[in-house]
């Protein structure tokens, strides 16, 4: 008898099902959700993560609670009809999907087929199997370009500027659809992320991105450890102190706290027949860093300086996105604890025992660039 059909058969306890959980911020929530004892059921089609971070999240949580991992693509809709098969779920949380803003504008149609089409798949799914608890993995880039440098709360006006942001606007919408004309049955949360940073503080798991990174943080990592040579800081003539971007960071370890506030949400909504419909939820730190402040943090962690040079600004790049989180904090009882210093020391741990991520030197050598993966078969891989 497979693991999945012994799980199959075993329904009395909640299964929770986590799409893309092998990912950076699926990772760290996964390990949050197996110390809490949660029964997982994890999917995801590998494309821009790594199987070995599960391994290492089972350990992380010292074997509490039980994890389950498939390889399925969303967009596979016969494995994801297997999937549902195989379990009865009591809620899910959908991480997965394609991320790069740059690499969207060059690929639209695989980040839409990808994000949009993959989620309606689940989307159906979970309302054919009467699972209608969702947590969606969702992004800041929804509210387009800031008008002022005030921090941005969830009734700010959405327009995303990137075919990315769009994909995450249009799921964002489909979901409050669906609520609205299902009214009394759904309880959706949607987690806007601001800049996600850090790794576990243990060193076992964090970001690893494919080819260069988009973001700020993993490129100083990079240059950091000696894999890229310089940074290159977008832009000094900001409105900041320093004339740099300023962004709200958050560690990742505070954003998979996150995602388990808004799951004992979900649970006390379920716990007392009432249904939240389709709400948002900024989760970010309410305080901005410039890039130099995160340069010369990450310094401090490393213990020398990095070298950056100073370029043109990127088209579209802003200067000041800060959250707003109040709402969090007030209905989700959460809020963000950990320091910058916090965020580069873990990055830099993780980074220091991973030099590479977690392919080998052999693996590296492998192209890297991220995109849509074709149809998975449904397999089982990791028990």
């Amino acid at each position: 008898m497979t693991l999945a059909s012994q799980n199959a058969n075993n329904n009395d306890q909640e299964v929770i099902l986590v799409t893309g959980g092998a990912g950076f911020i699926g990772s760290h929530t996964v390990v949050q959700l197996l110390t809490l004892g949660k029964r997982l059921v994890i999917i995801d089609n590998l494309c821009n993560s790594s199987e070995e971070a599960l391994h290492r999240a089972k350990v992380l949580a010292d074997n509490k609670g039980s994890l389950v991992f498939h390889k399925v693509d969303l967009l596979d809709a016969a494995a994801m009809e297997h999937i549902f098969q195989l379990y009865t779920f009591s809620a899910c949380i959908h991480f997965a999907g394609l991320k790069a803003v740059g690499e969207s504008a060059q690929i639209p149609l695989g980040y839409y087929q990808t994000n949009v089409t993959g989620s309606l798949n689940l989307i159906q799914l979970l309302q054919k199997y009467n699972c209608k608890n969702l947590i969606f993995s969702s992004s800041a880039t929804v509210y387009g370009l800031p008008t002022s440098k005030d921090p941005i709360n969830e009734d700010a006006p959405i327009g995303a500027l990137n075919p990315y942001g769009r994909t995450k606007q249009y799921i964002e919408e489909i979901l409050a659809d669906i609520a609205v004309s299902e009214p009394d049955q759904w309880n959706i949360i949607l987690l806007r992320y601001f800049n996600p940073v850090g790794a576990h503080e243990s060193g076992k798991i964090g970001e690893d991105p494919n080819g260069i990174p988009n973001n700020l943080m993993p490129f100083v990592a990079q240059v950091a450890i000696g894999r890229r040579p310089v940074i290159s800081v977008f832009g000094d003539d900001y409105d900041s102190p320093d004339g740099t971007g300023v962004r709200d960071y958050i560690h990742i370890v505070d954003l998979a706290r996150g995602h388990v506030a808004a799951l004992k949400k979900l649970e006390t909504a379920q716990s007392t027949g009432r249904t939240l419909g389709c709400v948002a939820y900024n989760l970010g730190s309410g305080v901005g860093y410039s890039v130099m402040d995160m340069i010369h943090t990450m310094s401090k962690a490393v213990g020398r300086s990095l070298p950056y040079k100073v370029v043109g600004r990127r088209a579209g790049d802003v200067g000041t996105v800060i959250a707003d989180p109040s709402r969090s904090f007030k209905e989700l009882g959460w809020k963000a604890e950990k320091t910058m210093q916090d965020m580069c020391d873990d990055l830099w741990r993780w980074q220091t025992q991973n030099p590479d991520g977690y392919t080998t030197a052999e693996e590296t050598s492998a192209p890297t660039t991220p995109t849509p993966a074709p149809h998975s078969a449904f397999t089982e891989l990791l028990e």
